[in-house]
C-alpha cells in the first residue's frame, strides 16, 4: 500500500498483514483489561444461581461496545492519516518549485527519519510523486481497512471469553475466579512474549513484565471505578 492508500502489488504473498504484531497484541490486551474490570469486582455480584451468567454477559456486552467503538475509531484514524498523506502528495505534485516540494516532503516526515534521508533522496521521491497521473482526489477506504477494523472488533470481543467464560462453566465462584485469573496471567505473559520477540527483547522477561503491568493496571482501573 502506497502513501495514498492504494495497493501497488496484487500478489497476495507480497501483502503485509492488515494489523502488525503490536496492533494485534495491544487490541487483545485492551479487551482483556476491559473484561478484567468486571472479574475484579466479582465479590460485588450477587450469590444467586445466575451470578456467573450475569458476569459473563455483562463483560461480553461491554467488550462488544468497546470493540465496535475501537474499530470505528481505527477507521476514522486511518482515513484522516491517509487524507493527510494525499494532501501532501497533491501539494508536492502541484508545486512548480522543486525545492519547495522537497521541503514539503521533509516537513511531512517523522522526526527520526529526517536525519537519515537527504535532499537527493527526497528529490527522487518528489519526481516520482509529481509524475503520477493516478493520484485520487480524496481519501477513501480500501478493503484492508475494513478487514483490519473487523479484526480489531473480533480481538477485543474474543478477549472476553478466557476471562469471563469460567463463571459460566463453573458454578463455584471461587473456582471460576481462580481459573479466570490463571488464564488471564497466561494471556498477559503470552502477549508480553510476543511483544518482546517483536521488539528484540528477551521473551520471558517481557512476558513477566507484561503480566505484572497488566495486573497492576487492572487494579488501578478497578480502584478508579473502571
Amino acid at each position: 500500500m502506497d502513501a495514498t492508500g492504494h495497493t501497488e502489488r496484487e500478489n497476495v504473498g507480497d501483502r503485509e498483514p492488515v494489523l502488525d504484531v503490536v496492533d494485534r497484541v495491544c487490541e487483545l490486551c485492551f479487551g482483556l483489561f476491559m473484561a478484567l474490570t468486571f472479574v475484579g469486582t466479582v465479590s460485588a455480584v450477587g450469590a444467586g444461581a445466575d451470578a456467573g451468567h450475569k458476569m459473563f454477559y455483562t463483560a461480553l456486552g461491554c467488550n462488544l461496545a468497546w470493540g465496535l467503538a475501537d474499530a470505528v475509531m481505527y477507521l476514522v484514524r486511518t482515513l484522516v492519516s491517509r487524507g493527510r498523506r494525499m494532501t501532501v502528495a497533491h501539494s508536492v505534485r502541484s508545486e512548480p518549485d522543486a525545492a519547495a516540494g522537497v521541503r514539503a516532503l521533509r516537513d511531512a516526515m517523522a522526526s527520526w527519519l529526517k536525519p537519515l534521508i537527504g535532499d537527493t533522496e527526497l528529490e527522487s521521491i518528489r519526481r516520482r510523486v509529481a509524475a503520477r497521473p493516478d493520484l485520487p482526489q480524496r481519501a477513501v477506504f480500501v478493503r484492508d481497512d475494513l478487514i483490519a477494523a473487523a479484526s480489531i472488533f473480533v480481538l477485543v470481543v474474543a478477549a472476553t471469553f478466557p476471562v469471563a467464560l469460567p463463571f459460566v462453566l463453573f458454578a463455584h465462584v471461587p473456582t471460576a475466579l481462580l481459573v479466570s485469573r490463571v488464564l488471564t496471567i497466561v494471556m498477559l505473559f503470552g502477549s508480553g512474549v510476543a511483544l518482546g520477540h517483536y521488539a528484540g527483547f528477551r521473551g520471558w522477561h517481557a512476558g513477566l513484565a507484561m503480566a505484572v503491568v497488566g495486573v497492576l493496571l487492572t487494579m488501578a482501573i478497578i480502584a478508579l471505578g473502571g
